[in-house]
């Protein structure tokens, strides 16, 4: 089901500028990737999609760090004076933000605490340490931001926050700012959706070079914080977190990414671990792509609660992280395919 969004009725929203995405754009160049683009034509995109559906792929999965996490953090990070430096920074996630902060923590020579849930996949936890961070480990997701919280305010760091703020979401529109230069005209962009940060920014860059571009959040059923806050009007928080898309498992919308998705997203949709599962394979299949489950989220809600809705239409995935371990990137796919979409020809 399709939640359309109701627009704030203020027009003083503080949100990213498309002065500020560029002059964002302009600091990050050279220190992160211009990620590719590259057009679905086979297998699901062909078998399920109307043949004048165009279906491209955002490829934010070959950016450093693994996912687009690392645009938001190095923006953060950057805009840190000397003092807040020496004091250092920590951050809250289930692992791709983690790297992300602990990566640009240690680009600039700064000492980081990230904080996860132990059901965090050891690879994310690895990758932390190697990066120089120190992981603290909490039991589940919502004693991991309490306690993130309580080291932000002991020992005076930085929280550099995983999907809530202008410097998050400056870094995330330069995804979107991406985007629209390299695939023009676009009908439909389609994004994941945990806390919202990526969306919110993705969103803010779409819609003021394009307005008449719809943009789409997907998120989880069993992490459903956005729709929750799109259908009451203001950011809600969830009991419980339960999805095999882990990235996208924030436990509560905040007050800005959420105004900001509000203001420019046209909807919400959820998609149900089974078909995340199944898009996964269709990724993998079609593409060739190890995608983990937030990544094939978008794709998941094209093949689902989106399709008639954009048959036809020039329509762009984010495809946001690859940092999966083997293991459990083939538990899941064994899972999708229990439901996986016939190839072409079948």
């Amino acid at each position: 089901m399709l939640c359309l969004a109701t627009r704030p009725l203020s027009d003083t929203l503080s949100y990213p500028s498309l002065h500020e995405i560029m002059d964002t754009a302009n600091r990050l160049s050279g220190k992160v990737l211009r990620t590719p683009v590259w057009r679905w034509q086979t297998g699901a995109a062909k078998a399920l999609i109307d043949e004048d559906t165009e279906v491209w792929l955002k490829l934010e999965l070959f950016q450093k760090t693994g996912t687009f996490k690392v645009r938001g953090a190095l923006n953060s990070v950057a805009a840190m004076d000397d003092d807040a430096r020496r004091r250092g920074v920590v951050a809250v996630s289930a692992g791709n933000h983690a790297i992300a902060a602990a990566y640009a923590a240690h680009q600039h020579g700064i000492h980081a605490k990230v904080v996860m849930p132990q059901h965090a996949s050891p690879a994310r936890i690895a990758a932390c340490r190697e990066l120089g961070a120190e992981v603290i480990l909490m039991p589940d997701v919502h004693q991991a931001f309490s306690h993130g919280l309580e080291i932000e305010a002991e020992e005076g760091r930085t929280m550099v926050h995983p999907f809530d703020g202008p410097l998050i979401a400056q870094g995330t529109a330069t995804v979107g700012l991406e985007l629209m230069q390299q695939v023009p005209d676009l009908d439909a962009v389609l994004v994941p959706v945990g806390g919202g940060g990526l969306c919110a920014g993705i969103a803010a860059a779409v819609k003021q070079l394009n307005p008449s571009c719809a943009v789409y959040g997907a998120e989880p059923a069993g992490a459903d914080a956005m729709n929750r806050s799109f259908r009451s009007g203001q950011p809600e928080q969830l009991e419980q977190v339960a999805t095999v898309a882990d990235s996208l498992g924030a436990p509560y919308a905040l007050d800005y990414s959420f105004g900001v998705c509000r203001r420019f997203v046209d909807g919400m949709v959820r998609v149900s671990d089974d078909e995340i599962c199944r898009a996964m394979v269709d990724l993998y299949r079609d593409m060739k792509l190890v995608a983990e489950p937030a990544a094939a989220t978008a794709a998941a809600a094209l093949f689902g609660p989106l399709r008639e809705r954009l048959r036809g239409k020039r329509v762009a995935l984010i495809v946001c992280g690859s940092n999966i371990d083997p293991a459990r990137f083939s538990e899941l796919l064994s899972r999708g395919a229990a439901h996986a979409h016939l190839p072409e020809g079948r």
